[in-house]
C-alpha cells in the first residue's frame, strides 16, 4: 500500500478526484471550514484545513499529512482549471488578491515547503502534477478544434495556468539531482474522454504514479518533464515514456 497527499482543491470539491485516486491507498487532501469529515474518513479519505496564503500553513499541512498517513510516498498537486475558471468567471479587481492567493501562492508555498521535507527525508516519493487545462479567449480563437464548445476562460485563470506549467516543468528537472524523486506531469485536456470523469481521472493518475513508484532505474529530465495524456495504456514497464 502507497499513500497520497492531494493538494491544490478542497473537499467536497475534490472528491470525485479523490475517490479515483484511492485505488487502494488512503488519501490525505484539504477541506473548507465547518464540513462533516466522518462520511470521506469513511472512505480512507483524510483531510485537514489549508490556508492558502501561507507557507506556515502548507508545512503544517504535509506534517498532517505524514502523521496520520502511514505509508505516505506519492503526491499529487491538481491544478483544475475549468473549476477555477467558474470560480473567477471575471477579471475584477476585487478578486486579484483572492484569486493570487488560490492559484499562485498557494502552489508556490506548498510546492517549495514539499520540496524541502522530501530533502530532509530522501525517502522515495513520486510527485505529480495533474493539469485539467481549460482555453484561454486566444486559444479558443485559434483553435482548430471546434467541437469543444467552452466559454473561454478569464485572464487570471489563464495566466494561473501557465504558471501551473512552468511551475511542474521547472520541477521535472531535479529529479537528475534528486535520486529519490520521481515527476509525473498530466495534461487533461477538453476533447479528453476523462475530462468530465475526474474519478477515472484520479484512478488513472493513481495506476500510473503506482507504475512509477515500482520502476527500478531513475527517471532521466526527458521522461520526468513529459506531458502524459490520461488514458495512456499504463505497463508494468511504463513503456511509454521510453
Amino acid at each position: 500500500m502507497s499513500d497520497i497527499l492531494l493538494a491544490g482543491k478542497d473537499l467536497p470539491d475534490c472528491l470525485e478526484f479523490a475517490e479515483g485516486l484511492l485505488n487502494s491507498n488512503k488519501v490525505f487532501t484539504c477541506a473548507k471550514k465547518d464540513l462533516d469529515l466522518s462520511p470521506f474518513e469513511s472512505e480512507g479519505i483524510y483531510s485537514c484545513q489549508w490556508n492558502r496564503s501561507s507557507a506556515i500553513s502548507s508545512r503544517s499541512f504535509i506534517i498532517k499529512a505524514e502523521t496520520t498517513m502511514q505509508e505516505l510516498d506519492q503526491y499529487v498537486i491538481y491544478f483544475d482549471s475549468m473549476f477555477f475558471a467558474s470560480k473567477f468567471e471575471l477579471d475584477k479587481t476585487e478578486n486579484v488578491s483572492v484569486a493570487l492567493d488560490t492559484m499562485f501562492a498557494s502552489y508556490q508555498f506548498f510546492v517549495n515547503e514539499l520540496l524541502l521535507r522530501l530533502e530532509q527525508k530522501k525517502d522515495p516519493a513520486v510527485v505529480s502534477f495533474v493539469l485539467r487545462s481549460y482555453p484561454s479567449k486566444f486559444e479558443t480563437l485559434h483553435s482548430s478544434n471546434k467541437s469543444v464548445n467552452l466559454v473561454p476562460s478569464s485572464n487570471i485563470v489563464n495566466a494561473a495556468q501557465c504558471a501551473f506549467v512552468s511551475l511542474a516543468e521547472n520541477i521535472s528537472t531535479l529529479v537528475a539531482d534528486k535520486p529519490y524523486m520521481s515527476v509525473v506531469l498530466v495534461n487533461c485536456e477538453p476533447a479528453n474522454e476523462m475530462y468530465n470523469d475526474e474519478k477515472a481521472l484520479g484512478t488513472w493518475v493513481s495506476q500510473t504514479m503506482d507504475s512509477v513508484r515500482k520502476q527500478k532505474s531513475h527517471q532521466s529530465v526527458k521522461q520526468a518533464s513529459t506531458w502524459l495524456k490520461p488514458g495512456t495504456k499504463v505497463s508494468t514497464g511504463f513503456s511509454f515514456f521510453r
